[in-house]
């Protein structure tokens, strides 16, 4: 299988021995299991540093006990308490201690800690506390050292049975908002804490372990989704979360979770390199929208010229008949009435100066609609082949390459981990081909032409080293598989030299075409530059500043008029365009040209490619 062109056959031999050599290193470094990560720096080299941290519950949760231990001691306050301030002020603890300093008893009655009791209970005697829910009155110890009599700040008193069904009732019906939790009675704002939960759920003669969990994975939940850095993975049922230590405006935000899910941290949508997340937000949106519906009609139906329902045209007639009430008869090609005869056959009468809007905007919905299908269909369908490439990757895994160890009698599994690289691959770049898409769709029509050729030959050169990846992985894997006896001689030993080969070219061709649409690609700008520059005022041409244009094409100045431009440049005599005098076509009106090795469109002013160096032909 040919090379790819944008690697020399030198370095591509060079590379394919040496990596073909190093096998048995690279090997005990790549993982078996689905997903590896893998962050290439602009030489195509592998680098194992991540710019992220991924954390399961318990070490989430020792953070979060730290956090609060920490607001605890500075505050002088118990943990309790903390735990009740913290989700009030999304666990921004500048903003608490600023606000605690400067008025503590407005916090202490925002959040519902109350300094001193409502009910004062050392007054009452020997009465006996009456529950505020069943109103039966109780001791404070009936049962040993566990009181039957519970209290918040605030001192209404519950029994132990009550308090326990509101506060399982607030855990299972509010959700989160049981971080809120109040006091029962209707006019008491004293929030029952933490320790008052633990209490009630974990020392009554029914221990609801699971529900005082539940309540301990809330607050848990509430320190993660308001913090900064730490984020939960997406995935259903997933217990993992990821802390990001990456900061730029051109870091990568693709991440792994252990549940096998790769999405973009910030957005928590899938990885979608190269498009930024915005639009990708816009993308998802669009394809939800009922705005193509309304497109589709546009483009498939006629209004009636009496009613203007829209009617589609569903027989081979072009006798139109409007529904009831309307009832209009017209023709479907010019929309005039039908009934005295249409006669609009002849080019001649149906032409007209005035400018039929209504046709004119329903030609421009039919070319957005296409548009937008074309790219749909290959963004869809680039998924679907991801799918696809995700369940030969199991079978590959599961199946082939223990078959191939049988074939072989080798019984070392990672000596095929350069099929598995090859796999995890072809996955990755389905999916950063698919997004591709979406920026193609985005890239404004207006923009230079030059950046469209240019965006749409690297997104077809991706294409087609994909798929010849994609081949040599799939098909050449199972010709072995079939064929036992190939297996042992030397076309088993090519097979690796050119998927591994292949496999490396493909992962720098991708990441580089990546990072090159992410940076807007530079390289056009570069390129095009050069025709950013100032036409001379009409009225220097009409004072004679005109350039008289030499025989070999160049031009020399016939005045001396003073003016801002550089002496050696000439004036094209068709756009008045200043050009340098070194550029012998005019870089304002001359047509580009196009390599014939590469393909690359070139500026007038260039006389080699930039893209290949070779000479204008």
């Amino acid at each position: 299988m040919n090379n790819l062109h944008y690697e020399s056959d030198e370095e591509a031999d060079e590379n394919l021995q040496y990596q073909y050599e190093r096998d048995e290193e690279a090997d005990d470094e790549v993982g078996a299991d689905y997903p590896v990560d893998y962050d290439v720096d602009e030489y195509g080299e592998t680098l194992r540093e991540k710019n992220y941290t991924l954390m399961n519950e318990e070490e989430i949760a020792k953070l979060e006990e730290d956090y609060i231990t920490k607001v605890s001691t500075v505050l002088s306050i118990s943990v309790s308490d903390a735990c009740l301030l913290l989700p009030h002020f999304n666990w921004r603890v500048n903003d608490l201690q600023d606000e605690w300093f400067a008025d503590e008893d407005k916090v202490r009655d925002r959040v519902g800690l109350l300094k001193k009791p409502v009910v004062d209970h050392s007054a009452a005697g020997d009465l006996k506390p009456t529950c505020g829910i069943c109103f039966d009155e109780y001791d404070y110890s009936s049962t040993g050292s566990v009181s039957s009599i519970l209290t918040a700040s605030c001192g209404h008193p519950y029994c132990r049975d009550c308090l326990a069904g509101y506060i399982s009732t607030s855990i299972n019906d509010r959700g989160p908002a049981c971080l809120m939790l109040r006091c029962p009675e209707p006019k008491c704002s004293a929030a029952i804490g933490p320790d008052l939960i633990q209490n009630v759920l974990l020392m009554s003669e029914k221990k609801e372990k699971d529900l005082y969990d539940k309540y301990k994975r809330y607050l848990l939940r509430s320190y993660v989704e308001n913090h900064k850095k730490i984020k939960w993975c997406p995935a259903p049922n997933c217990e993992y979360a990821i802390h990001f230590d990456g900061v730029g405006e051109m870091v990568s935000y693709d991440v792994s979770c252990a549940c096998s899910r790769k999405y973009c941290w910030n957005c928590t949508e899938e990885s979608h390199r190269p498009v930024d997340c915005k639009t990708v937000k816009k993308w998802l949106l669009k394809n939800q929208d009922d705005s193509q519906n309304g497109k589709w009609i546009m483009v498939n139906t006629k209004p009636c010229p009496k009613c203007n329902r829209s009617i589609e045209k569903n027989l081979g007639c072009n006798h139109m008949t409007c529904r009831a009430p309307c009832r209009y008869e017209f023709c479907w090609y010019c929309l005039g009435p039908i009934r005295s005869g249409c006669h609009c056959n002849g080019f001649s009468r149906v032409k007209s100066d005035k400018v039929n809007v209504a046709e004119i905007d329903r030609r421009k919905a039919k070319r957005d609609l296409e548009r937008y299908i074309h790219y749909y269909e290959r963004w869809a369908n680039n998924e679907r082949s991801k799918i696809k490439a995700i369940e030969d990757f199991e079978k590959v895994k599961t199946l082939h390459i223990g078959k191939l160890g049988d074939l072989q009698e080798n019984t070392v599994e990672h000596l095929y981990n350069f099929i598995i690289d090859a796999w995890q691959q072809i996955i990755e770049c389905r999916q950063v081909l698919r997004w591709t898409f979406v920026y193609g769709y985005y890239l404004s029509e207006e923009e230079e032409q030059t950046k469209q050729d240019f965006f749409e030959w690297l997104q077809g050169h991706a294409e087609y080293s994909l798929e010849q990846l994609h081949n040599c992985a799939e098909t050449e894997l199972h010709s072995f598989l079939d064929s036992p006896n190939d297996i042992k001689d030397s076309k088993f030993i090519n097979f690796k030299r050119n998927l591994t080969s292949l496999t490396k070219v493909t992962r720098n061709y991708f990441n580089k075409l990546a990072r090159a649409l992410e940076e807007g690609l530079p390289e056009v700008m570069i390129a095009s530059g050069t025709k950013n520059r100032k036409r001379l005022p009409e009225t220097e041409i009409e004072s004679g500043t005109k350039k008289k244009m030499r025989q070999d094409g160049t031009a020399s100045s016939s005045t001396n008029t003073s003016h801002d431009y550089e002496e050696d440049s000439w004036s094209c005599p068709d756009c008045t365009y200043v050009n340098p005098e070194t550029t012998r076509k005019c870089l304002m009106c001359s047509p580009d040209w196009f390599c014939g090795s590469c393909t690359y469109r070139n500026p007038a002013s260039s006389v080699r490619c930039e893209m290949c160096n070779n000479a204008e032909t």
